[in-house]
């Protein structure tokens, strides 16, 4: 049998006093009400179900599934049948479910009623992916705990995004940071390169500078040059009209030679300094070293400048160091460096003027002193006076101021004799002082006497027969008279086919022979003359204007057995003829 149920159930302790009807309303109404709300429920539900973007369930108390809609399924892979009733935590990493992660979740939800979370999850097929989870805590109306919601969306695409504009952001950032540094780097490079540029522009212009300056002592040089070749020109002509006026005058005539005499050595010496100029330049100057006696060698220096001096008043004095003292040196070059310095001093010095020459050892060293109490060097000038071409005063038209290379030779002659020189001067009008350091040879003296030199060879009287051969007559004719006067027989050739003919029929001893000449050069008429069997004995000597080393060696592979440099000396003919009569 039924039960009825209290009316005061429903409608409180009144219903009991109230009317049938109004009872039978409150039941419709109330019937209604439910029917409305499981309507709604079931609406909300289905709505729950559908909805595939988000995953919807619901936890008891303990966290197991109790619910599952569409979202869930596509979300995390597992069908409603194989989840429900299974605790949540299978959707967490194996590490955050060591950790208690899952728990301590539905604690915090259980504290404050909500409680947010972003991280990695678990699909049934074991990927993962980035979650947005979202826990609610639900009560029943009795205020106990009923279970939670939980809301779960898929953010593994926007994490995606964003690490992808995180890493483009990072990337941008390098490349800005790289191009950064690239753009300072090059900024670094251009300021560099503008410095450089800024430095070749300032040695541009030095060097411009250094240029018009060398360009100017190269014109200096050569007007220089010119009025030094024209100024022994006057008196060699003054001679000659001396020499034309002299009659039986041999006084007149002997001062007229003299004259002559000194002239062309002026000139000779001139071109030996530019010749040597142009060896040095070249590196082509080689030292014939020996071990000479130094006082041989200052005198030969003295011997040679002692007539200007003389001609010019000049009160040289000589003291040199005691005992002898051995040098390692070409005896010829090293005199001249003696001699280049006291022809500086004669120039530079007034007339009547002192110039001194001393010698005294220091340790491994011998230092050559030439002093004077001439012009003087101004300070300025003295880091340069040892410079090609300087000249310390073109004002001077007292004095023959040089070609400017007289000192640039006796700095590099000296310096390959393994020396030095150095330049003093306590200013214009003070004098100067000269020092050139030579190295001693520190070897024990050589005992006996020194050979002879091709100056000291006995001119002989024994006639032989010369063969001259040059395109310039006076050059054959003066040449020609002297080899007469010395009482040899004397035939003349303006060229190398003249040369042949008359080889062929005299068969001289000697031939003095120029290269430069028109038909058949010299250099191809000795080749010719060394090919016939009368001409393998004759001594061929090249009597030329070209002297550089190369010159030498092109006269030996032709056949000539020595190469002399225009014009000849009187004592090296004569050691010549000597060498053949003796």
């Amino acid at each position: 049998m039924q039960t009825r149920t209290p009316l005061s159930r429903f409608f409180g302790r009144k219903a009991e006093s109230l009317p049938p009807q109004d009872i039978q309303d409150a039941l419709a109404a109330r019937t209604a009400a439910e029917e409305s709300l499981r309507r709604s429920r079931e609406y909300f539900n289905g709505i729950v179900e559908g909805v595939r973007d988000y995953a919807i369930f619901m936890l008891d108390p303990a966290g197991v599934v109790v619910s599952w809609n569409e979202g869930a399924k596509r979300i995390k892979g597992y069908e409603r049948e194989e989840i429900i009733g299974k605790h949540f935590s299978k959707f967490y990493l194996d590490e955050a479910v060591r950790a208690g992660w899952p728990q301590t979740e539905l604690e915090n939800a259980s504290k404050s009623g909500r409680f947010e979370d972003e991280g990695w999850r678990v699909r049934r097929d074991g990927s993962r992916f980035w979650a947005n989870v979202v826990i609610t805590t639900l009560y029943h109306p009795d205020g106990s705990l009923r279970g939670f919601l939980k809301i779960t969306r898929d953010l593994t695409e926007r994490m995606r995004s964003e690490e992808g504009l995180r890493y483009a952001r990072a990337e941008l950032e390098m490349r800005v940071n790289e191009r950064t540094a690239e753009l300072g780097e090059a900024n670094r490079a251009l300021k560099a390169e503008i410095a450089e540029r800024h430095q070749l522009e300032t040695e541009l212009r030095k060097r411009v500078a250094v240029m018009a300056e060398d360009d100017r002592r190269k014109n200096e040089f050569l007007a220089t040059l010119a009025h030094e070749l024209r100024n022994p020109l006057a008196p060699i002509q003054y001679a000659y009209e001396l020499m034309n006026l002299a009659g039986s005058n041999e006084t007149l005539r002997s001062e007229a030679q003299s004259i002559l005499q000194r002239q062309v050595q002026h000139m000779v010496r001139l071109i030996d300094d530019l010749l040597d100029l142009s060896r040095i330049t070249r590196n082509k100057l080689e030292l014939r070293r020996e071990r000479v006696e130094l006082t041989a060698v200052i005198e030969d220096a003295v011997e040679t400048i002692r007539p200007i001096m003389e001609a010019r008043g000049h009160d040289l004095r000589v003291r040199l160091a005691p005992g002898p003292i051995l040098v390692h040196a070409d005896r010829t070059r090293l005199a001249q460096v003696f001699s280049n310095l006291l022809s500086n001093a004669a120039k530079f010095t007034e007339r009547g003027g002192r110039i001194r020459l001393t010698s005294e050892r220091e340790g491994d060293k011998i230092v050559v002193r030439v002093q004077d109490n001439g012009i003087g060097i101004a300070p300025a000038m003295l880091p340069r006076i040892f410079d090609m071409f300087v000249q310390a005063d073109r004002s001077l038209e007292r004095t023959q101021s040089g070609l400017g290379i007289g000192l640039t030779l006796v700095k590099r002659v000296a310096e390959m004799h393994g020396g030095s020189v150095d330049a003093r001067s306590e200013g214009t009008g003070k004098g100067s002082e000269f020092l050139v350091y030579v190295p001693i040879d520190m070897a024990m003296p050589v005992q006996g006497d020194a050979p002879p030199s091709e100056g000291d060879a006995q001119e002989s009287h024994t006639s032989i027969r010369v063969l001259i051969a040059d395109d310039n007559e006076d050059a054959v004719r003066s040449l020609a008279m002297m080899l007469r006067a010395m009482g040899h027989e004397v035939h003349t050739a303006q060229d190398g086919a003249e040369v042949l003919e008359a080889a062929a029929e005299i068969v001289p001893t000697l031939i003095l022979m120029d290269i430069g000449m028109p038909r058949m050069n010299g250099y191809d008429a000795a080749r010719r003359i060394r090919e016939q069997p009368w001409g393998r004995t004759i001594t061929l000597v090249a009597l030329t204007g070209w002297g550089l080393e190369e010159d030498k060696r092109l006269a030996a592979e032709a056949g000539f057995d020595r190469h002399i440099v225009k014009p000849v000396e009187s004592s090296v003919l004569r050691s010549i003829l000597a060498s053949l009569t003796g």
